[in-house]
C-alpha cells in the first residue's frame, strides 16, 4: 500500500522595502504591523529612529508576501495607517533591481572600485552605462560590457553637454546618477532635477580643503587625518545631505603623493558604501540630514 507524500516545495514569496515617514506619535508600530499582518506579509528586519530635532518617526521594513503581491496592493493595505498617521510611505519590489548610471572624469579609483563591486555581486543594480568629458575610461566600460558615452566640454558647451546628460540619465532609466569622481559642477537645474537620486564624493570632511590639489593644501597645513564625504547632491555645492565619511590617520612622515593614494582609497570605500545603502533602500531624507539603517 503506498502513501502520497505532502508536497515539501518552498512557497513562492515575493520581498518588499517599506520606507515610511510621519510625525512622531504612539501606535505607528503597531498601525504598520497590524496592517501588514492583515495583508499576510512576514517582516524579516525592521529598524525605525525617533528624531527629537524635527520630531519625526522612521521606519525601514524589510517584508516578504506572497507571490501575487504587488507594490499597489501593499500600498492599499496600508492606507489606514498613513492616513492616521500622516505617513509618508515609499514601497518598493526588491525584485526590481535600481538602474544607475555612472559619470567620471579622469580619475578612476571610485569607477574601478564600484564596477569591481557590481561584477562581483555586492551592489544591487543594473549599471545603464558609463559617461564622462573624458575617453579615457572607454576600453574599461567596453571590457564589462557597459555602454560608454563621451560627452565633451568646453565652456560654451556646457549648458548643452548637461542636457545630454540628463538625456542619459532618462534613457537609461536610471534610478540614481553616481559622482565618481566627475570633476564637473552640476547647474541648480540638473541639481533639482536630479534631487534625492545622485550621490558625490568629496575627498574631506566637509567643508575643508576646496579646489586644486586638496591632498598637498593638506599636507601643507600638516593635518593627522584625511577624509572623505559621500553625499547627495544639492544646489549648495558640496553641502548636500552626508550619507557617509570615514578617515584615515596619518603622520608627518606621509609625503603628498602618499596622501592621494590614501586619500584614493578612503573616498572609493566610502562612495561604494554609500551607493550601496542607497540601492538598498537604507537611507531616508530628513531635511538637510540623513537617517541611514545599517
Amino acid at each position: 500500500m503506498s502513501h502520497a507524500l505532502a508536497s515539501t516545495a518552498p512557497v513562492s514569496r515575493r520581498e518588499f522595502v517599506l520606507q515610511l515617514k510621519c510625525p512622531d506619535a504612539p501606535g505607528i508600530l503597531a498601525g504598520i504591523t497590524a496592517a501588514l499582518a492583515c495583508a499576510r506579509c512576514d517582516i524579516r528586519d525592521a529598524a525605525q529612529f525617533g528624531d527629537p530635532g524635527t520630531g519625526l518617526f522612521f521606519v525601514r521594513m524589510h517584508v516578504r508576501a506572497g507571490d501575487d503581491a504587488t507594490v499597489p496592493a501593499l500600498t492599499r493595505a496600508l492606507a489606514p495607517v498613513v492616513r492616521e498617521h500622516r505617513l509618508e510611505l515609499r514601497c518598493l519590489d526588491l525584485a526590481q533591481r535600481p538602474r544607475t548610471l555612472i559619470a567620471v572624469s579622469r580619475e578612476g579609483h571610485c569607477l574601478h572600485q564600484l564596477l569591481h563591486r557590481w561584477h562581483a555581486g555586492t551592489l544591487p543594480t543594473e549599471i545603464g552605462g558609463i559617461v564622462s568629458n573624458h575617453e579615457t575610461f572607454r576600453p574599461l566600460a567596453e571590457w564589462y560590457g557597459i555602454p560608454f558615452h563621451y560627452l565633451p566640454l568646453t565652456a560654451a558647451t556646457k549648458p548643452r553637454q548637461e542636457e545630454q546628460l540628463l538625456q542619459l540619465v532618462h534613457e537609461a532609466r536610471a534610478d540614481l546618477l553616481v559622482l565618481a569622481r566627475y570633476m564637473q559642477i552640476l547647474s541648480p537645474g540638473a541639481c533639482e532635477a536630479l534631487a534625492g537620486r545622485c550621490i558625490n564624493i568629496h575627498h574631506s570632511f566637509l567643508p575643508g580643503f576646496k579646489g586644486a590639489r586638496p591632498y598637498h593644501q593638506a599636507h601643507a597645513r600638516g593635518v593627522k587625518l584625511i577624509g572623505a564625504t559621500a553625499h547627495y547632491v544639492t544646489t549648495d555645492l558640496d553641502e548636500g545631505p552626508i550619507i557617509e565619511q570615514d578617515v584615515r590617520r596619518v603622520t608627518h612622515a606621509v609625503s603628498p603623493e602618499e596622501m592621494v593614494e590614501i586619500g584614493r582609497e578612503t573616498e572609493a570605500s566610502v562612495l561604494a558604501r554609500a551607493v550601496r545603502w542607497h540601492l538598498e533602500h537604507r537611507i531616508v531624507l530628513n531635511g538637510q540630514k540623513t537617517v541611514v539603517f545599517q
